[in-house]
């Protein structure tokens, strides 16, 4: 987290969902090329993945621009705005943590590839630390 935001709840928060939907919307890539014989339901799958965290990415992007664009004085209903869309990203990545789960219990390929499997679990890690960060920020206000 980039703590020179000092108090600035909104732009730290964001700047965290910026940071890790773009994580996770290149994690789909990951897998995908990881993997080349994955069965082909689950590339359908994190394809849709990958342009979800696309769409999220770009309306985090919009509310730091509009945050920036506030100079200082947000209002209360873009600070409500903001923690809506945190949450939605928190459920995002709790959504994402069990499809890679599922991906590992039910997926041929990662379930006989032990690099496969490693990476999975880091990139189920690093969504689970976004969680983290998103939950103690929101409950913080």
């Amino acid at each position: 987290m980039q703590y020179y935001y000092g108090n600035q709840m909104p732009l730290r928060v964001l700047d965290e969902a910026e940071f890790w939907k773009h994580q996770e919307e290149e994690h789909t890539v990951v897998i995908r090329e990881l993997v080349r014989d994955l069965e082909h339901e689950y590339v359908q799958d994190l394809k849709e993945w990958e342009k979800e965290f696309t769409k999220t990415h770009q309306s985090v992007v919009r509310f730091i621009e509009t945050v920036n664009r506030s100079n200082g004085q947000v209002t209360q209903a873009l600070y409500q705005d903001v923690l809506q869309l945190i949450s939605f990203c928190l459920k995002q990545s709790e959504q994402f943590i069990n499809f890679c789960r599922t991906l590992m219990e039910k997926s041929n390929p990662i379930s006989t590839n032990p690099t496969a499997k490693v990476v999975l679990n880091h990139i189920i890690v690093e969504s689970e630390y976004f969680i983290g960060v998103a939950q103690t920020i929101l409950y913080q206000r």
